[in-house]
């Protein structure tokens, strides 16, 4: 780890540019719940839970997006892997419960005025956010396209706009923040975030169980210092013992590697997921004991009921 610090400058370790565009957003956040509160109808204080969301949010997307992460994510794939957990398993959830409802009803309301209906009906439902989001992380890890986005910035950059989209929408109707717009019964909600994780099993299975190193990116050292270019400042020398021989980063057989990615995904995933249906159900309950004073489970179609 600490060839890492003492290989690359300052610059290549901690992505200034990335930790500019945080604090924007972080004083327009600040902004958004002080000052320009008031222009929202039915505004309220926000809680110190959510600024405390918001913080943690900031954090995950700076760890998945840049850091000495992003670096270390071109050493070993494990590493990348955890980058994606904390952009879009951890980060976007956070900043779900960070906004406040009176923000994203805002939202809501403007849209409908735009008149945009129609197309959001096709984009904005749970079955396409479903496939959307398991679809676009599957297709990243087959090895063509991994390599072929790790060597350019450019279509990388967009790519992971659109899966931090994709992971918005899905978590939209796993969390359901706004409760006027829940489009799924709790039951289905739970229901959901279970197909979430099958669906995401087939990639994890394939990283896990291939005989082989799969990615360039992590074995062929000219496409290594080829998508490493991008991450150095103009100019800077590739250290390519850092991608093999005694200096190597990584501390794990290439194949081991990829397969410890796999695992950290599935496993986080499951974790994280787990926590959501918890937080689905704990809601589920709440809901319930208000609407009759006493336990019940309505979800739960008559004819599967016990009398």
């Amino acid at each position: 780890m600490d060839s890492l610090f003492t290989t690359f400058t300052w610059r290549a370790l901690w992505t200034p540019e990335l930790i500019v565009g945080l604090l924007i957003v972080a004083f327009l956040y600040g902004m958004l719940i002080t000052k320009w509160r008031s222009r929202f109808k039915g505004a309220e204080p926000v809680p110190f839970r959510k600024k405390i969301y918001f913080a943690l949010f900031m954090i995950a997307l700076y760890l998945g997006w840049g850091s000495p992460l992003y670096i270390a994510g071109h050493l070993m794939i494990t590493i990348h892997m955890a980058q994606m957990i904390f952009a879009y398993i951890i980060s976007v959830p956070l900043l779900l419960l960070a906004l406040p409802k009176w923000f994203l009803e805002a939202i809501v309301n403007k849209i409908k005025q735009w008149k945009v209906t129609k197309p959001l009906v096709f984009i904005w439902n749970p079955i396409m956010a479903l496939f959307l989001f398991n679809g676009l992380f599957s297709f990243y890890h087959v090895p063509f396209m991994f390599d072929s986005l790790m060597q350019n910035p450019v279509l990388h950059s967009f790519y992971q706009y659109g899966l931090f989209f994709a992971a918005f929408l899905m978590w939209w109707f796993m969390i359901q923040p706004l409760p006027n717009y829940s489009y799924l019964s709790d039951l289905k909600r739970i229901l959901y975030i279970f197909l979430n994780g099958l669906l995401i099993t087939p990639a994890c299975a394939l990283i896990i169980f291939a005989p082989n190193a799969m990615y360039e990116t992590y074995t062929n050292p000219a496409v290594w210092a080829n998508a490493m270019a991008y991450c150095l400042p103009a100019g800077a020398t590739i250290p390519y013992d850092m991608f093999s021989g005694p200096q190597s980063f990584s501390f794990l057989e290439t194949r081991m590697d990829q397969q410890l990615a796999g695992v950290l995904m599935k496993i986080m995933q499951e974790i994280i997921y787990g926590i959501t249906i918890a937080y689905v159900f704990k809601e589920w309950l709440r809901k319930e004991k208000q609407q009759d004073g006493e336990l019940t489970i309505s979800d739960i179609p008559s004819q599967m009921r016990t009398e």
